[in-house]
């Protein structure tokens, strides 16, 4: 039995620029790992990996399989979130602009569909319909650097869906801190 073959969902899918915004990423890892903190998650990226040669058809057949496993979705927004483009099929070596542009095709399968997302869009259009069909039951959107929620930064598809917290708050003393508590709240839902 493989592991896409398991039909309950457990794990948490992270989303997000990894370069961009990998400073939230690694501290809600590292904030998981920690023996004295409550943040409890499986990261689904942690039990399969795609190869960076990857087609991104593939990538996006990989970022589905995984998302099958997940009951908590977290999208990391940060400034650049919502014009990544990493992923679209117009920037693979087999996308084919056709006779005059017209009639795009793939020319690595005639019979993969083009697809102008980002991975991200994608991961964000997944988990929306996946929440809206009772799948997921947690979407958490967190803005990275932010002490308010800007979704003017956030993907179209989820901005109106699930919880949106910053990512800092500002302490009793004046000074800002990370805004573990609401994160992890809103995470362990």
């Amino acid at each position: 039995m493989s592991i896409y073959d398991m039909s309950y969902r457990t794990k948490t899918y992270l989303a997000g620029d990894w370069d961009g915004d990998k400073d939230l990423i690694d501290k809600l890892h590292e904030w998981n790992d920690s023996e004295r903190l409550a943040l409890n998650f499986t990261d689904v990226h942690e039990f399969t990996s795609s190869n960076d040669n990857s087609h991104n058809c593939s990538i996006k057949r990989s970022l589905r399989q995984r998302m099958n496993l997940c009951k908590t979705f977290v999208l990391v927004v940060g400034p650049k979130t919502k014009s990544l483009r990493s992923g679209s099929c117009a920037l693979c070596g087999y996308y084919k602009k056709g006779l005059y542009g017209i009639n795009p095709y793939c020319s690595l399968s005639p019979c993969n569909s083009i697809d102008y997302r980002s991975y991200v869009d994608y991961e964000c259009d997944m988990a929306l319909k996946d929440f809206n069909d009772g799948k997921i039951k947690n979407i958490v959107v967190i803005y990275n650097n932010r002490l308010l929620v800007d979704k003017s930064l956030c993907p179209d598809s989820l901005k109106t869906v699930g919880v949106h917290i910053p990512s800092d708050r500002i302490g009793e003393d004046g000074k800002r801190y990370w805004n573990y508590q609401r994160i992890k709240d809103a995470i362990c839902k």
